[in-house]
């Protein structure tokens, strides 16, 4: 029998009952729910409203309950949603006491502390993998620190660059994404049990006792907006999103630099895949992967954001489509993050050719700007004598550390000797140690800050 049968003269037909189930996802919620339960039947004790025997007697087999499904005694099934299940099981079990666990609360900001309460523990889980994951690009930044890569713009080769400043620069991503995490934790944290239906209780109860037990920050002021919001579920599923675009970012480098035609890192063979027809091919198949599932997450947020844009106050049936978006999203984030970590950890980095690449293409030309910048030369007079040789450079099909100082001084009288070594592809590098620079010493900093922030999580 449905908890809101005693309205109506017939049952629900069977393809309205199946249509508006929800026990086949909202099960996940099961402890949540079962934990929010006998936090609210403790409440119920300590306010009179129930016996102390009655609140006792509830809140244990509420306990056993919560055993057996976790043991495999017991299967959630047949009902309308775990709300449903878990009364039913317990009124099956110590009979109509059991009914009275509802007193003062309706299903409405039932669902609302089970969400809260499941959304809290799953941003727990999701800064652990995050700060995983830094913690393995700050190892792969610690011993790639001598090493010097290319810099790209536009995808060009721009400036070589510092392999650790690279990976430094995905940590400065994901820490945001830590702290996006971290922030909404603390916003979220916010306890609607007690606003009942929409317009809170008649019952003497203490939403104090259900907040500390529960471990909320805060109750909610308002009944209406408490039921109804679920913009934290929106917000996880936009923090999802974006640290899904940065794994997205590395994983397009990923695909970029293990290609031949690049040939900076090697995906190792235990994540790698191959041809069902070209025995010769060694595919990146994880990073396609997760590339892809950036998508199915973006999809996600903007199912949320569409189903609560025109919602009239308070609660309506539309929110039970937050859930199943929200296990995806959550399912799919967890796994992209885990297999990145090990995936990342794994990979070769063919340093010998990084370097060589990494002075390919005038990459340095802006230091021969520099060097003239830094002898006199307003930068744009600077600019454009290094633009000429540049052109000189192509026209004659040479480089700019194979030049000679004569052909430097036949350009400008400022240069001397000096510019030959700045020039130079690891000079380049060095060179730039501004705080977040590319230089050896400015990227050993950049970790050292990163380790520092990450101690805050």
């Amino acid at each position: 029998m449905k908890l809101w049968q005693g309205r109506f003269d017939t049952q629900i037909s069977a393809d309205a009952d199946a249509f508006n189930e929800s026990l086949s996802f909202d099960k996940q919620l099961y402890h949540a729910d079962i934990t929010a339960s006998i936090a609210h039947a403790t409440m119920l004790g300590k306010c009179n409203i129930l016996t102390a025997t009655e609140a006792e007697t509830i809140c244990a087999e509420l306990k056993n309950i919560l055993s057996d499904i976790e043991n495999g005694k017991l299967v959630i099934e047949g009902a309308e949603d775990i709300h449903s299940f878990v009364e039913g099981e317990l009124v099956k079990r110590i009979g109509d006491m059991g009914k009275k666990l509802h007193t003062a609360r309706s299903r409405n900001d039932q669902v609302a502390t089970d969400m809260r309460l499941y959304v809290r523990g799953s941003i727990d889980r999701a800064i652990e993998l995050l700060k995983a994951f830094i913690e393995t690009l700050l190892s792969r930044a610690k011993e790639s620190c001598k090493y010097i890569m290319p810099g790209f713009t536009h995808l060009r080769k721009a400036q070589p660059i510092n392999c650790a400043q690279y990976f430094n620069a995905y940590s400065e991503m994901f820490l945001r994404d830590l702290d996006r995490f971290a922030k909404l934790r603390t916003r979220m944290n916010v306890m609607p049990l007690g606003s009942a239906a929409l317009a809170g209780t008649s019952h003497p109860i203490d939403r104090e006792i259900t907040r500390q037990r529960l471990g909320f920050d805060e109750i909610s002021q308002n009944s209406l907006d408490a039921v109804s919001d679920r913009d934290f579920v929106a917000e996880y599923i936009f923090n999802a999103s974006l640290v899904m675009a940065h794994l997205s970012r590395l994983c397009e480098d990923t695909i970029l630099y293990t290609s031949d035609e690049f040939g900076y890192w090697e995906i190792p063979d235990e994540y790698s895949t191959g041809s069902s027809i070209m025995p010769q091919k060694k595919n990146p198949d994880l990073p396609e992967l997760v590339r892809g599932k950036t998508g199915r997450v973006y999809g996600h947020l903007t199912g949320i954001l569409a189903t609560i844009k025109g919602l009239p106050l308070a609660y309506n049936k539309d929110l039970q489509e937050d859930k199943e978006p929200f296990f995806d999203t959550e399912k799919t984030l967890f796994s992209c993050v885990s297999i990145y970590t090990a995936l990342l950890s794994k990979i070769k980095l063919n340093v010998n050719a990084m370097y060589e690449a990494a002075g390919e293409g005038f990459a340095t030309a802006t230091d021969v700007a520099d060097y003239l910048a830094k002898h006199g030369v307003p930068f744009r007079d600077a600019h454009a004598v290094t633009g000429k040789l540049v052109r000189y450079c192509i026209e004659n099909n040479t480089t700019l550390p194979a030049l000679s100082l004569a052909e430097f001084k036949a350009h400008s009288n400022v240069f001397e000797a000096d510019v030959l070594e700045a020039v130079t592809t690891r000079a380049s590098a060095e060179g730039r140690n501004s705080v977040g620079g590319s230089s050896t010493e400015a990227a050993k900093k950049g970790m050292k800050e990163i380790q520092k922030r990450l101690k805050k999580y």
